[in-house]
């Protein structure tokens, strides 16, 4: 493949993604992605000089990237932040806030769990996470992957759909942080600010506010859905002078439906996105 292609949208195992940080760099090497911006929920940690020395040293431009949760009247909207300073004083702050606000929603989880004759304590949690990869952000697929080496369920989607996904038995709501917060602190560290897989917002006056904050940029391109979907989120992206972004949405084994590259943007856009 020799067109510029880059993939900046995927995780990393520092949140929910299967593939460590230099893995995902050898396996966008292996596909013949040009660039790529690792952008993991709500943490920074894959990023480290030594990452970006060895894309360097790949020939694989690196985009710095993360995904914020967020919510607004209910509605869960994710946010992307691509080129913004991981070392940012103001973005470290509010990440140690997440991850406390992170820490509460599992611990809730783990009651409900408990609840179900699911035993599960903070203790073997914190443990388990520390065994796979020191200083991880602990979540949902953290306490799936032990369910599963339990012996409470099979794998990891059973974990999910019976337990632990939105609707499930088990579910929490997560971090209470508004777009227009993830918006204000990815601007505060340089980055730019852009609306994450629109496709899935509900059609409602809640969808009309999300589209009315100052983004930067808007996820046109998608994981696998077909151009027909994209269509009306490029014409908002004209209207609004929005860049249009696009990338796989990548986790691993975790989304195997989703392969690393399977939705990508060009050298022009992938620019774009670099600060300021």
């Amino acid at each position: 493949m020799h067109e510029f292609r880059a993939d900046i949208h995927c995780h990393s195992d520092c949140s929910d993604g299967s593939d460590s940080p230099e893995q995902l760099l050898h396996l966008a090497l292996q596909i013949g992605l040009k660039g790529l911006s690792i952008t993991d929920h709500d943490t920074v940690e894959a990023y480290s000089p030594k990452l970006f020395a060895m894309a360097e040293a790949m020939g694989l431009k690196l985009l710095s990237g993360i995904e914020l949760s967020t919510e607004i009247g209910e509605m869960g909207v994710h946010v992307l932040g691509y080129g913004l300073d991981v070392a940012s004083g103001s973005l470290t702050a509010f990440l140690v806030e997440l991850q406390e606000r992170r820490t509460m929603r599992n611990r809730a989880i783990l009651k409900k769990l408990t609840d179900k004759k699911i035993l599960i304590s903070e203790e073997e949690l914190l443990a388990f996470a520390a065994r796979k990869r020191e200083k991880r952000t602990i979540g949902r697929p953290h306490i799936a992957a032990l369910m599963i080496e339990k012996g409470y369920v099979r794998t990891f989607q059973d974990a999910f759909q019976i337990y632990l996904k939105e609707g499930a038995s088990c579910y929490v709501s997560g971090v209470k942080y508004t777009p227009s917060d993830a918006i204000e602190q990815i601007h505060l560290a340089g980055g730019k600010a852009v609306l994450a897989h629109p496709h899935f917002l509900k059609r409602s006056a809640l969808q009309r506010k999300i589209l009315s904050l100052p983004f930067d940029g808007i996820e046109c391109y998608y994981a696998k859905l077909p151009k027909c979907q994209e269509k009306p989120w490029l014409q908002i992206a004209e209207q609004k002078g929005w860049i249009p972004t696009g990338g796989s949405d990548y986790h691993g084994t975790f989304k195997i439906h989703n392969p690393l590259g399977c939705s990508w943007v060009n050298e022009e856009i992938f620019n774009k996105l670099f600060c300021p």
